[in-house]
């Protein structure tokens, strides 16, 4: 299994001695509303937190889970997605502002709010899709998975993923935004993310982050349409500018159709 890791327009390559090196990880990672399904709320007080994430990294997170994590998808043990949601960990702070950009069944949706709740109430986790049925399933696990309390973190909007700045309060900045392309699990094939929305999505989600953000795009490229909408995103990626910016990529180059993972740091 060969592993392609882009960061910025270089490649470089990865040893075991790289792997046990942390700083490694360290710099690989620093690398308003108007249609809501649910009833809609005034903005509560949220507020970014500014607390620098290498002291986050330290006080809350095991660093070996997130290079456990990487072995792990190198050897073929560990899907991109659970990559991902190691990685988000490692972002993601208490009371933090998060987005899921694209619902589908819940899953990610569910996993960030278990990121960001605490008891303050100040978490918030914005959840969009444009099929009604991915919102349904969405919010159908919520309501069995999560207590009244972190319920209310969560707000649901039938929307396309482009209109992201349509439902994040003003003076909001957000930490993570989550995308999962391609068509719903289970659902019909033929309704799938283009590459021209995730494009607007994309520059809505940069003029959205605060420092210290992450943009986490996870493209499935075995659909009619994947391959294009994976152009588009590397494009927009490299266009980003080095100084603000770090981007790299989790790509398998011996197996074509596997999701590829891109990541989008703002420094």
């Amino acid at each position: 299994m060969f592993l392609s890791l882009r960061l910025s327009s270089q490649f470089i390559s990865i040893n075991r001695q790289t792997l046990n090196n942390s700083p490694f990880l360290m710099n690989l990672i620093p690398f308003p509303r108007n249609c809501s399904i649910l009833p809609r709320r005034c903005p509560r007080n949220h507020s970014f937190c500014t607390k620098s994430l290498v002291q986050s990294h330290q006080d809350t997170f095991p660093l070996s889970g997130l290079e456990d994590a990487l072995m792990g998808y190198i050897t073929g043990k560990k899907k991109a997605t659970e990559l991902a949601h190691l990685i988000w960990q490692h972002i993601v702070q208490k009371g933090d502002n998060v987005v899921d950009a694209t619902c589908g069944n819940g899953y990610d949706t569910l996993a960030l709010l278990k990121m960001v709740a605490d008891e303050s109430g100040k978490g918030c986790v914005y959840g969009m899709d444009i099929q009604s049925c991915a919102l349904e399933n969405t919010s159908s696990l919520l309501d069995e998975s999560l207590n009244a309390n972190e319920r209310e973190l969560v707000e649901l909007f039938h929307l396309c993923h482009s209109r992201m700045e349509d439902v994040i309060p003003e003076g909001i900045f957000l930490r993570l935004v989550v995308f999962n392309l391609g068509y719903l699990p289970g659902g019909d094939k033929a309704i799938i993310t283009v590459p021209e929305k995730t494009s607007q999505a994309l520059e809505s989600a940069c003029r959205l982050m605060g420092p210290g953000g992450l943009i986490s795009i996870m493209v499935y490229v075995g659909h009619p349409g994947g391959r294009e909408e994976y152009e588009t995103i590397q494009s927009f990626a490299s266009g980003l500018p080095s100084e603000s910016w770090v981007c790299c990529k989790f790509e398998m180059l011996n197996r074509p159709l596997a999701p590829v993972l891109v990541l989008l740091f703002k420094k």
